[in-house]
């Protein structure tokens, strides 16, 4: 009978370490093959800007769904999880699939399953570009202000599509996107937690070393984005001060408070998902302790 090893998750905040710890545990734990849950690591064109794993790191084991759209293309959750869920599934049967990410909807999309939304209706769609954004967004409001309350509603893609849901449904967006195909799914899943002090630290030497690697050359060199990767952090800023709307001195500044912030959002986003356990990393833990305390979390001998 052919072996099935059980997926694994390591998440947490950006700057929390988790590359490190993942490749410490493929070490310890090996076969382990891992496999992306981070928006933007997906994307060709943005390594350094996304901390992604370097040609180096790689070498360790295998790696999955990294470097794996072009900058151009358009990527959402439920996509996403359907290609991890494929990765995982082919995976599982040499080597431990370890999940790793810190983007919260991705991974909840691969743990429980969105649920289905309406498919697009060409007819509808048609009429709803003839619209203009205000009138888009009046509709939104009236059929959904829960879900319009958290949407960009300068974005019109966002604005048509949510719009789209509410009149194929029936029901508000926000609603539908609340639920998921399984409540409370089974995963062995832990989020690495670090100290505040520690985590902003730990962002600013990593804001540091993004500017000596060359990360404004990466985002020069990049072609028009699609809007899922214009949402990386540091897109707006670096090209701002390839604008000359500021100086570099300012883009680090502004760059290092977005991160910040990011990492915040991610830190309350976790705290209310219980099936990731909750495991605290001290200031000057090594990857390899952290790896070694995950293992036996997960009862594995390392």
């Amino acid at each position: 009978m052919t072996a099935h090893y059980p997926s694994l998750y390591l998440a947490g905040p950006t700057g929390s370490g988790k590359t490190a710890v993942a490749l410490a545990f493929a070490h310890l734990c090996s076969p382990v093959e891992i496999i992306n849950a981070d928006a933007f690591q997906a994307y060709r064109g943005l390594e350094l800007l996304s901390a992604a794993p370097s040609e180096e790191e790689k070498q360790i084991c295998p790696h999955h769904l990294f470097s794996c759209l072009n900058p151009e293309e358009e990527n959402d959750a439920a996509t996403f999880a359907r290609l991890a869920r494929a990765a995982m599934e082919e995976v599982s049967s040499r080597a431990r699939a370890l999940v790793v990410g810190g983007s919260g909807l991705y991974l909840k999309a691969i743990t429980h399953g969105l649920a289905p939304t309406p498919k697009g209706d060409p007819a509808l769609r048609a009429k709803l570009e003839e619209q203009s954004l205000d009138s888009l967004v009046e509709q939104y409001r009236s059929l959904d202000p829960e879900g319009a309350g958290r949407t960009d509603l300068q974005n019109r893609r966002y604005v048509t599509r949510n719009l789209e849901i509410c009149l194929l449904s029936g029901q508000p967006a926000s609603v539908l996107k609340a639920n998921w195909e399984r409540n409370n799914p089974e995963v062995r899943a832990v989020y690495l937690s670090r100290d505040r002090e520690d985590l902003h630290d730990r962002i600013e030497l990593r804001n540091t070393r993004l500017f000596d690697s060359g990360v404004i050359e990466e985002v020069r060199a990049l072609p028009t984005l699609s809007a899922t990767a214009g949402k990386a952090i540091g897109i707006p800023e670096i090209r701002g001060f390839l604008r000359g709307e500021m100086d570099e001195t300012t883009c680090r500044e502004t760059l290092l408070l977005a991160t910040r912030q990011y990492a915040r959002r991610q830190e309350t986003w976790f705290r209310r998902e219980p099936a990731f356990h909750r495991l605290p990393v001290s200031r000057g833990e090594d990857p390899e302790q952290t790896a070694r305390r995950i293992a036996r979390h997960f009862s594995l001998p390392a």
